[in-house]
């Protein structure tokens, strides 16, 4: 998952690749943010893939709200496909992330997070991210 504003990825490592799977995935990390995960994850753009399938029942227990991307339109989801590039720098598609470990797995989001970007004006993610909060839970 990444936060779009901030570039701030999130990587988790789940069960398998269904809509079950990726739901509870989301609920937990609504969970480990608390109150303010909507604040902080006000929309969630996915695509049309089966595991994305439920993600609409996650509208009313996350309270961010969905939205599909058009078939065949990676384009709409810039930022994601992204991210998904820098992480298959090291966990390349079609590979089972399965043989990579939990520690593996943060260094990756580790890595994506400190990375400092352009379009950030060259802060990291982590920083970007950072600054955001203290703008939406102390202002």
């Amino acid at each position: 998952m990444t936060e779009r504003k901030t570039r701030k990825e999130i990587i988790r490592r789940i069960p398998g690749k269904t809509a079950t799977d990726v739901n509870s995935a989301l609920i937990t990390l609504a969970n480990e943010a608390g109150e303010h995960f909507s604040k902080v994850f006000k929309s969630i753009t996915a695509d049309n893939g089966s595991e994305f399938a439920e993600l609409s029942s996650f509208e009313q227990v996350g309270g961010s709200k969905i939205y599909f991307a058009h078939p065949y339109s990676s384009s709409e989801r810039g930022t994601n496909e992204r991210h998904n590039g820098l992480i298959r720098r090291f966990i390349p598609k079609g590979e089972s992330i399965s043989q990579y470990s939990t520690y593996a797995i943060t260094g990756v989001q580790e890595w994506c997070n400190t990375l400092p970007r352009k379009i950030l004006n060259y802060l990291t993610p982590n920083e970007a991210f950072e600054d955001e909060l203290r703008l939406l839970l102390y202002n």
